[in-house]
């Protein structure tokens, strides 16, 4: 039996999916266009363009990830790199630059004792030393040939130099420049070695320069290697990814910090493989033949700096190096960069966490993100993913808008651009990699830019003609309603729970007399009480069905549900009341200065609650949107019985049950003129507020008793809590209360029979 029972309920809810399902697919049918099979064939151009990556997209991704390294930048860790600067205190000691190559020798020295692991060099070294005692010597005309000899016999300052850079426990790594002119063939030296092994051709994909700005070929020699520092900004100038191998004719250069971990691991080769998309990887290659050390890079070798804010802390004055002022294994197995930090000579870079950063600081820092091990990545599977997100929200913005419009459409995106900004930067903290936003959030805004643009140039050309069929011969509110939906041009209505509200001028027969010789000012008048009264209406989500004379009939919950139907009535109708004070303060104040007689307009409202058929109504020649039903004539009836009672405003039964937390009283059981069925009828007093009151709570208290002795016949008793409601009612229920004085003393006098049961039959409308 449950086994049964299941089957049933899995049945039911498989129907209920398909239903849904095939509701969704019709609606979409009816709603997708031409236009937006045009929106797929855009949406495939801009996947297509992805690859091809335009510079202002690029652009825009890489000020993106420089915001997120902004935002987090890599935490500064003690790690083992320092900077010797050549800053401005060492200048002012040493000299101007460049200094004497036996100062740059025993720079190295010094820094060798003190245990460092690979000293680099972020200086060329391209021509002989001019402070050389045989340079020296030659420079100066008028010699003495005895000390002209002895100079020249002075060891040479280049030959120190090399000397020092071949020595045992010394590690250097000269630094070389790529120019953009030819330098020529130089002679080799051992350090031209084919240094990198290769797995693929990796030559198409790395960036290639016609020349190299080199060391002088002694010093080359000498060194432990050799490694490019030139740094290759972006577009815009900030440097953020340094190329970590570069092409010089058809040789490959390591750069200067992939070359310092090299030596510093004391490896023979590096490695660089490549397939025909790009750089797959560079790596370091132990003497295994396998990678030790694999640095992620881009398509063209380049490696992400993850950068850390500038610190002081890295430096280290090569004055205080010089002069032995360093504590003890300060810089033991450091990897030092000797560069500059002095701006007078101008190797200031911008990067992604500063806008000015010393160019061998780029060297440390991404010295230390390879130590560190968190190197800023793109994978394939991200460029993947990029892509897909571009599919999905692409498709979303094509399916959504002519399912669910616009707005929802708007809401949707944000959502799920929000969604992919947030794995993003999700990617980015914890794994640091870097996932592109920019591109799938610019192709959604120009998709759904389009869409709406191109959906609402249909919709005002489908409006246009509806307005221009249709416009002369029915009212303008219809045609509103015709030109956003020309499907429903047909006769015809629906049955619908609907709260209708009508409004009459009393006494406009009076006011009407006044006019006489003034028929303009009669229907000023009328636009004067109409345009208020209407705006009121109309902000509180009614519909005007028409107008009559000085009469209004407007009704709730069509053409648009409005689930608060009955409130947004009866709160209509309270306004309506305070309105018509202030348009009675006015027109006094108009009568008094135009010397005449003022006649306050006053009004009556019947508003009833009930199911109606509501639709397009006449002919097929003419017709207009309204609203038919029983209902509807009730809420006349009562509106024509305001005057009888004295209350401004009447309710039908079921406007008072719905609307209980307002103020009302009962007025009376009462059979209207055409039908049989007597009803309830309630006037509405005032609002939320006024209904917790507690002097009102009791008058309906007391008023309620009043009405139960009334009916049970009571007369005494009636007439004695009559008295009381008048008292706590005051003169806005006095017309009321005499009503009701009159009939207690005519059935007093004129008993109505057992068989009475409280209902009073309506004489008039």
């Amino acid at each position: 039996m449950t086994t049964t029972v299941a089957s049933v309920e899995r049945q039911a809810w498989t129907e209920l999916s398909v239903e849904w399902l095939r509701r969704v697919l019709v609606r979409i049918r009816r709603r997708f266009r031409a236009v937006h099979l045009v929106m797929l064939v855009v949406l495939a151009g801009f996947a297509a363009l992805y690859h091809w990556n335009p510079t202002p997209i690029e652009m825009l991704r890489l000020k993106t990830f420089d915001i997120y390294q902004r935002i987090h930048p890599r935490p500064y860790e003690a790690l083992p790199v320092v900077i010797i600067d050549i800053d401005e205190e060492s200048l002012s000691t040493v000299g101007q630059w460049p200094w004497p190559r036996t100062v740059i020798a025993d720079l190295v020295s010094k820094l060798a004792k003190s245990g460092v692991a690979v000293v680099g060099f972020d200086v060329i070294f391209p021509e002989p030393d001019r402070a050389s005692p045989s340079r020296v010597v030659d420079s100066i005309g008028n010699v003495d040939p005895a000390v002209r000899e002895a100079l020249k016999a002075l060891p040479d300052s280049d030959a120190v130099f090399a000397r020092t850079l071949s020595e045992r426990g010394v590690r250097v790594v000269l630094g070389q420049a790529t120019v953009a002119r030819e330098t020529g063939i130089q002679s080799e030296s051992r350090q031209d070695r084919e240094v990198f092994a290769k797995i693929g051709d990796p030559l198409p994909h790395l960036f290639n320069f016609p020349g190299i700005a080199r060391n002088l070929p002694q010093l080359e020699e000498a060194a432990q290697g050799i490694g490019m520092f030139s740094l290759k900004p972006e577009i815009d100038g900030v440097v953020r990814r340094v190329p970590m191998a570069m092409r010089v004719g058809d040789r490959v250069y390591p750069s200067l910090s992939l070359e310092m971990l090299r030596v510093a691991m004391g490896e023979r080769n590096l490695l660089i493989k490549a397939n025909p998309l790009g750089i797959q990887m560079v790596a370091i290659q132990g003497s295994a033949g396998r990678a030790t050390v694999a640095i992620p890079t881009d398509a063209h070798a380049r490696a992400w700096v993850n950068y850390a804010r500038h610190d002081r802390r890295r430096y280290v004055s090569a004055r205080d190096v010089l002069s032995g002022a360093l504590p003890v294994n300060r810089l033991a197995g450091h990897l030092a960069l000797v560069g500059t930090s002095a701006i007078g000579l101008l190797d200031i870079k911008a990067t992604p966490v500063d806008d000015a950063m010393p160019g061998v600081e780029v060297h440390a820092q991404l010295l230390e993100t390879a130590l560190s091990g968190k190197h800023l990545s793109r994978p394939t599977d991200v460029v993947v993913g990029e892509w897909a997100a571009l599919w999905v929200i692409g498709l979303l913005m094509i399916v959504l808008i002519p399912l669910v419009g616009a707005v929802w459409t708007l809401i949707v995106a944000g959502g799920s651009i929000a969604a992919v900004f947030a794995v993003s930067w999700h990617l980015f903290v914890e794994y640091q990699i870097l996932f592109d936003v920019v591109y799938p959030t610019a192709v959604a805004l120009a998709l759904y830019m389009l869409l709406t643009y191109l959906g609402y140039v249909q919709e005002e050309k489908e409006r246009r003609q509806v307005r221009g069929a249709f416009g002369r011969y029915i009212s303008p509110s219809l045609v509103e309603q015709l030109a956003a939906n020309p499907e429903r041009l047909t006769l015809g209505g629906e049955m619908k729970n609907m709260s209708i509200l009508f409004s009459d001028i009393r006494g406009f027969t009076s006011i009407s007399e006044q006019f006489k010789s003034d028929p303009r000012g009669l229907t000023r008048l009328i636009n004067r009480f109409l345009t208020p009264m209407t705006n009121i209406i109309l902000e509180r989500r009614g519909t005007i069905d028409k107008y009559m004379g000085d009469c209004i009939m407007a009704f709730w919950n069509a053409p648009l549900d409005d689930p608060d139907h009955v409130r947004n009535a009866c709160m209509s109708a309270l306004a309506m009341s305070v309105s018509l004070r202030t348009l009675n303060d006015d027109l006094k104040r108009d009568a008094e200065a135009e010397g005449r007689t003022f006649h306050p307009i006053n009004v009556g409202i019947g508003i009833n609650t009930g199911d109606c058929c509501v639709g397009n109504m006449g002919s097929e020649q003419r017709f207009d949107y309204s609203v038919l039903g029983d209902d509807v004539n009730l809420a006349s009836r009562l509106e024509g019985q305001s005057k009888n009672y004295g209350v401004t405003t009447l309710l039908g039964p079921r406007t008072r049950e719905q609307a209980r937390d307002l103020a009302t009283i009962e007025l009376d059981l009462i059979a209207v003129k055409g039908k049989k069925e007597a009803v309830h009828i309630f006037g509405l007093l005032g609002d939320a507020t006024r209904a917790k009151l507690p002097e009102f709570q009791t008058l309906v208290a007391t008023h309620d008793t009043m009405l139960t002795t009334y009916r049970s016949q009571r007369w005494a008793e009636a007439t004695e809590r009559l008295e009381e409601c008048r008292r706590l009612g005051g003169s806005e229920l006095s017309y009321l209360y005499d009503l009701y004085a009159e009939r207690i003393a005519d059935y007093a006098a004129n008993p109505p029979g057992a068989e009475w049961d409280g209902v009073y039959v309506a004489k008039s409308k």
